[in-house]
């Protein structure tokens, strides 16, 4: 799914309205109407009790003032209030005016704030999209009043005072959303973590924006939804066999952390990897053996962590990190590899410990083949480019660390986003809080090495794609089965197999 901007979101509204030959106000009417539909069939009239619209003087207010129109005529109980405006929308002036004149109505002011009752559920409906400077005057003193009340908050689009691709000023008053619902397309604002707190759950609703707009619109952003990766993962031929699906080797382990090594590994071998060879220190060696019969156990000849780095003349990929430590021996290693890495043109999966190696030696960045494939969390990201000021600063890194060093990074977290060497990004709609837990970023190791060694099968870009929404897909499995508190690395790795089995093509007739 693409990621438009408020300028590209309102454009596709206006190429709607021509190209089905409709008015705005019916557009705004399409949208409330399927917010309607939406609504009532989450809370019938009793569930929701008193409904109370806050509604603005733009078309988010239009939007607010249609939905309350429907739930009155549906039965439910609404209230609506009007923040005073010397100059409404013309498609919110109309939608006032369709108001049934029983609905009780009232404009607020800052000595005039609307009674709350705990429980109650408010809708926010007071600006969206096109706002472009921090919420003031009344506005601000109603989203504060709302925010102290024990309501519950529903968001029309986007909550109020939120920008949708901007950074938000400082002491910005933004509404605080149990549900967003917003419109065809996610905004880019939902998909950043210090939003979380405002956004809440959100969800999208098609409204049936115009198509071909859509189609032929220039963005650098994508949702990676099911859609979008459905079908990627070429279904294996009868006579396939293991030298059809790559030779992967696995640097990983140190005294203490061969479970990291471990994990990796079960990992790797659950992804498709046809052969997978494993380097570890050799107080590994047993552990190894026992866990993961499957793959092949080369040890190091040091006992604690690794000194020395194998041939590469067999391998499709090499990933590195997992538990490794960065004993100056292992640094050693980790320069040789990616120097002749580069020089072979094998595929590489650095994480964990490979990066803060990186981090604590920036010179080494230089040496990245092209299509290296890094793995951070947001502070190994960091240690790799410069504290950051806000989310849209760690993007903008982001895209300039890509670029110049023509890599691909998997930014970790909800909506783990993937950078590109041509700066388009990629976030991920899989995944789940039980995935908050030690081995998870081991086993995505796991599963990105296993990808980037069928080269034959998978490009680079969507080796990356595939291997992040099948691990959260897979996360997102074992906290089905075992609820999120419960879920462990271990299971999301015995899930793996179902995940990818969603993303294979189907056979064709």
């Amino acid at each position: 799914m693409k990621i438009l901007s408020a300028n590209q979101t309102h454009a596709a509204d206006q190429a709607t309205i021509k190209t089905d030959r409709i008015s705005s106000l019916d557009l705004m009417e399409r949208a409330a109407t399927a917010l309607a539909d939406w609504l009532m069939n989450r809370l019938s009239p009793t569930e929701a009790g008193e409904t109370h619209l806050l509604c603005g003087p733009g078309n988010n207010g239009g939007d607010g003032l249609v939905l309350a129109r429907h739930l009155h005529t549906a039965g439910y109980q609404v209230r609506v209030w009007l923040l005073p405006t010397e100059k409404r929308s013309a498609d919110c002036q109309a939608n006032l005016d369709r108001l049934p004149a029983n609905v009780p109505r009232a404009e607020v002011g800052e000595d005039a704030l609307p009674t709350l009752p705990d429980g109650a559920l408010v809708v926010d409906a007071l600006f969206g999209t096109g706002l472009s400077r921090p919420l003031e005057g009344v506005a601000a003193a109603l989203v504060r009043h709302l925010n102290k009340a024990k309501v519950r908050v529903l968001s029309v689009d986007i909550p109020s005072g939120l920008f949708t691709d901007a950074p938000q000023p400082a002491d910005s008053v933004i509404v605080r959303a149990y549900h967003t619902v917003s419109f065809e397309l996610p905004k880019l604002a939902f998909l950043l973590p210090h939003h979380a707190e405002y956004v809440g759950q959100w969800h999208l609703l098609p409204i049936g924006l115009d198509t071909k707009f859509l189609a032929k619109a220039k963005v650098d952003q994508y949702f990676v939804d099911a859609a979008f990766v459905a079908g990627k993962l070429p279904r294996r031929a009868m006579f396939s066999h293991k030298g059809l699906y790559g030779h992967a080797l696995l640097l990983a382990g140190s005294k203490g952390k061969i479970g990291a090594c471990v994990l990796a590994t079960r990992a790797c071998l659950r992804s498709g990897v046809g052969l997978l060879t494993v380097r570890t220190p050799s107080i590994g060696y047993d552990v190894l053996q026992t866990s993961a019969p499957e793959a092949m156990a080369l040890v190091d000849p040091n006992q604690e962590h690794l000194t020395e780095l194998p041939s590469l003349k067999s391998y499709d990929a090499v990933g590195i990190g997992p538990g490794m430590g960065q004993e100056d021996a292992t640094k050693a290693v980790l320069e040789q590899l990616l120097r002749e890495a580069g020089e072979q043109h094998i595929a590489l999966v650095l994480d964990a410990d490979a990066l803060n190696l990186l981090g604590a030696n920036r010179e080494l960045l230089d040496l990245l083949p092209p299509d290296t494939v890094l793995t951070p969390h947001p502070k190994e990201f960091e240690r790799l480019t410069e504290p950051v000021r806000d989310d849209y600063h760690r993007l903008e890194l982001l895209r300039n660390f890509c670029q110049k060093h023509r890599c691909y990074c998997v930014l970790k977290g909800a909506y783990t986003c993937l950078g590109t060497p041509d700066g388009t990004l990629y976030f991920n709609s899989t995944g789940s809080p039980g995935m908050a837990s030690g081995g998870s970023g081991d086993a995505l190791t796991g599963v990105l090495t296993a990808l980037r060694a069928q080269s034959n099968h998978l490009s680079s870009l969507d080796a990356c794609l595939l291997g992040v929404y099948a691990h959260g897909r897979a996360g997102t499995l074992a906290a089905e089965a075992l609820g999120e508190a419960g879920s462990l690395a271990h299971d999301l790795i015995e899930n793996l197999g179902v995940a990818f089995e969603e993303l294979t093509a189907p056979e064709e007739w």
